[in-house]
């Protein structure tokens, strides 16, 4: 007796798009000429466009995306931008954060962007929780910096080096100043942190990713 099989092969593109995870693309957040979607609190001045990119030098203030893409309140995510910084410089990448009108932001995490500052808390630290002491960057060189929050775990790299793989640990107890700093869900801000302090950003895009 023969039995007749008959193999369905399904056309590659559809085996691919059943296996990818994260459904949601990469959005331009920063559209190189406005500042269309994002605020800023006090010192505003300290926040410039200058050939596409946003320059950040001036008194203490915090640049926050405020716009449409997940009503600007993010969780599971993914954020790149390329970034320069001058000679002397601190700046940071906040994360999970929420809008605020003067100060250091107080809720969700930094991400130091720093190559020859004083503070010797160095790109890529998740500020003050894994901090990293080596430069992998120069002043005056554009790089990549990517943040990935993921459940408790943020990984961070710079130019596709991993320098950060850190989860946050159940009911973590944070010290006064920083009780916070936490894994929940909000938006990103970029710092100005003083006036010697010149930084460039540009192309900067998010990801949502499944939850």
């Amino acid at each position: 007796m023969r039995y007749l099989i008959r193999v369905f092969i399904l056309p590659a593109f559809f085996l691919f798009s059943s296996f990818q995870p994260d459904k949601e693309k990469w959005v331009e957040i920063f559209d190189g000429q406005t500042f269309d979607g994002w605020k800023v609190g006090a010192n505003a001045s300290s926040f410039t466009i200058e050939n596409g990119a946003i320059k950040v030098n001036g008194p203490v203030g915090h640049l926050y995306y405020d716009g449409s893409m997940a009503a600007h309140d993010f969780k599971n995510v993914e954020f790149k931008a390329e970034i320069m910084t001058k000679p002397g410089a601190n700046s940071g990448v906040y994360f999970h954060t929420l809008y605020q009108e003067n100060g250091w932001p107080k809720k969700g995490y930094e991400v130091q962007v720093n190559n020859s500052h004083t503070d010797w808390r160095r790109t890529g630290s998740l500020w003050a929780i894994q901090d990293v002491k080596e430069t992998y960057v120069k002043d005056d060189d554009w790089f990549t910096l990517h943040i990935v929050v993921k459940g408790k775990k943020v990984t961070i790299r710079i130019n596709n080096r991993q320098v950060v793989d850190y989860t946050e640990p159940e009911n973590v107890q944070r010290p006064e100043g920083m009780k916070e700093r936490l894994i929940a869900t909000g938006t990103f801000a970029l710092q100005a942190h003083d006036p010697k302090s010149t930084v460039y950003y540009k192309n900067i895009r998010v990801k949502k990713l499944a939850d």
